[in-house]
């Protein structure tokens, strides 16, 4: 790996710098845990409350859209379902044409003032 400097320690730490260094590089991605543990600091629930509150939007949101009922939280955005059409493609392997079934799939569409608070961030 370029740029990368090789100094002596043990192999766990080397493996935690270089996934520390992967992250940073990749981007961050909040994990469940620190989605519950970020919404108990801000509203001031226990931690088994937020992760209850986590669990039923995302249950509520998963049974809605199974039902192809959209849910729009304003401000936020919209999640939808989209149905993608039946295509043809070609395995680059071995050259076979391959026809992939019609399927209806999850979508998400950012509201406005979660755009505009994307954009101010950077």
């Amino acid at each position: 790996m370029r740029g990368l400097f090789v100094i002596p320690l043990a192999s766990t730490c080397k493996i935690a710098i270089l996934l520390y260094i992967l992250k940073l590089k990749r981007g961050y991605n909040m994990n469940k845990a620190e989605l519950v543990e970020k919404l108990a600091k801000k509203t001031g629930f226990t931690k088994k409350d937020a992760r209850k509150a986590v669990d039923g939007l995302v249950e509520v949101i998963t049974k809605s859209l199974a039902g192809r009922k959209p849910v729009i939280i304003t401000g936020f955005g919209k999640f939808e379902t989209r149905r993608r059409k039946a295509t043809t493609r070609i395995n680059p392997q071995t050259g076979q044409k391959m026809r992939t079934p019609a399927k209806t799939v999850p979508a998400f569409k950012a509201g406005k003032n979660l755009k505009e608070a994307v954009a101010k961030k950077k």
